[in-house]
């Protein structure tokens, strides 16, 4: 019991469920961040997977390479994600269920959705804990600057907890984090006028009001996919139904086997044949029908009895401070709400520090110009770096940091251009400071 305790544990905490921050499990995090740190980014070359596999299980995530690459893989699929978070080249695998090619054929990087994810990373807005050798660091969530929980959705099953939440619209989840921070006692129904609902990446048409709502409200709910299909007329006739998106996460290939096993076994009356004419161009499957058929008939049986329509349930957990919750959209959007707040705070405190520093050396510099020839006199006269420091110092009253950067200047920087270059740089320092500290004093402007 003790011991099975301890993995569950580990399973939710750090394996199959999503931090309700970044809507990310740990290995797709580490995957990001190991990218990243490679400068693996949509702007520059793509980059062999194996490379990145390796890197992830050597750096961050100890497991298997195959886990990791198709963990990979699957932040690259379109059909899978809404927005992927991994550029791929190559076959990354296909919505028929093929297999991708392996890893030493693809190569990756990341998209620029990504970018968004992973911004100002390197500001401190994120704490960062030793990875499991102690060699180096990795981040314990992304700053997340935009809501991907919601947005990219999720599914996962570990111990005593599952979660599936579905991909949602990024301009619809935008509005509604911002209506959430304006009003943050806002409805369920005020936030329904933005976010209609889930948006999947296969598109077809979501049924079920009722479950939208309620899953909103409580976190579990039940919705129906269908396969969004119209009617073509042929020769003679006869007609034939065109299916032109099909249910998120049903398998292309095994849908078109099963009404053609139905056709086989003669289940249903009135179709002729079921090709699949899927191309570069779009999904398409064609379900020819026989000259007196009743199409609506025939699709009917077709949505009942195959996965042209299924049903999809809400159940939107996620770890919240190291615990799983069932989470209502409210409480999702208010966790969001305040990680960021948290990370623009961080955000705002290093870039403060940094332009404090920057503008106490810029005052050094330009009243070291204004009095050059006695300064030049008084480091000529000195033994070596440490003496003439320190005799700056107790001459002219400058700071430590301050004599350390006029010690280090260069002599190409003593023209007189420099000088409007200081003042200039020291305005801007002080406009910078200045909305910094709105930033961290006023609750509105953050």
């Amino acid at each position: 019991g003790d011991r099975f305790g301890r993995y569950s544990k580990y399973i939710i905490q750090e394996r199959a469920l999503p931090d309700v921050r970044d809507g990310l499990k740990p290995v797709q995090r580490r995957i990001l961040y190991a990218m990243f740190e490679d400068k693996n980014t949509h702007d520059l070359n793509f980059r062999k997977a194996a490379k990145t596999v390796g890197t992830v299980i050597g750096n961050y995530h100890p497991h298997g390479d195959t886990s990791v690459y198709d963990a990979m893989v699957r932040l690259s699929q379109s059909w899978k994600m809404r927005f992927p978070l991994i550029e791929m080249h190559g076959n990354n695998g296909s919505i028929d269920g093929d297999p991708p090619a392996a890893m030493r054929y693809t190569e990756a990087r990341l998209s620029s959705i990504s970018t968004e994810l992973l911004r100002d990373l390197s500001k401190e807005t994120v704490d960062f804990v030793p990875n499991f050798d102690d060699e180096t660091e990795e981040p314990v969530v992304m700053p997340a600057r935009f809501p991907n929980l919601l947005v990219n959705g999720s599914t996962g099953i570990s111990a005593g907890y599952a979660t599936d939440i579905p991909p949602h619209h990024l301009g619809e989840v935008s509005d509604a984090v911002i209506k959430k921070i304006k009003k943050p006692n806002v409805s369920i129904d005020e936030l329904m006028k933005v976010i209609k609902g889930p948006d999947f990446p296969t598109g077809g048409i979501v049924q079920g009001k009722e479950g939208i709502k309620e899953a909103f409200e409580t976190g579990k709910g039940r919705i129906v996919i269908r396969a969004k299909t119209s009617f073509e007329k042929l020769r003679g006739q006869r007609e034939q139904i065109v299916i032109h998106e099909i249910p998120y996460d049903v398998n292309k290939a095994n849908l078109v086997r099963k009404i053609d096993e139905l056709i086989i076994d003669r289940k249903v009356d009135g179709i002729a044949e079921v090709r699949d004419e899927t191309d570069r161009t779009g999904l398409r499957i064609v379900i020819e029908l026989k000259r007196d058929a009743d199409r609506e008939s025939v699709l009917n049986y077709l949505f009942k009895n195959t996965y042209l329509q299924v049903s999809y349930n809400y159940n939107m957990v996620a770890i919240v401070d190291k615990t799983p919750k069932l989470l209502s959209l409210p409480q999702l959007l208010d966790a969001y709400i305040r990680h960021q707040k948290e990370v623009i705070t961080r955000q705002t405190n290093f870039d403060l520090k940094k332009a404090e520093e920057r503008a106490h050396i810029v005052e050094g510099l330009i009243k070291a110009v204004s009095i050059l020839d006695e300064l030049i006199q008084t480091i000529r006269s000195s033994k070596n770096k440490q003496d003439a420091k320190k005799k700056i110092m107790n001459a002219f009253g400058f700071s430590e940091a301050q004599a350390e950067a006029i010690v280090m200047l260069q002599l190409y920087r003593l023209t007189n251009t420099d000088v409007k270059q200081l003042e200039k740089e020291a305005k801007q320092l002080e406009k910078d400071i200045a909305r910094y500290t709105a930033i961290l004093t006023s609750e509105k402007t953050l």
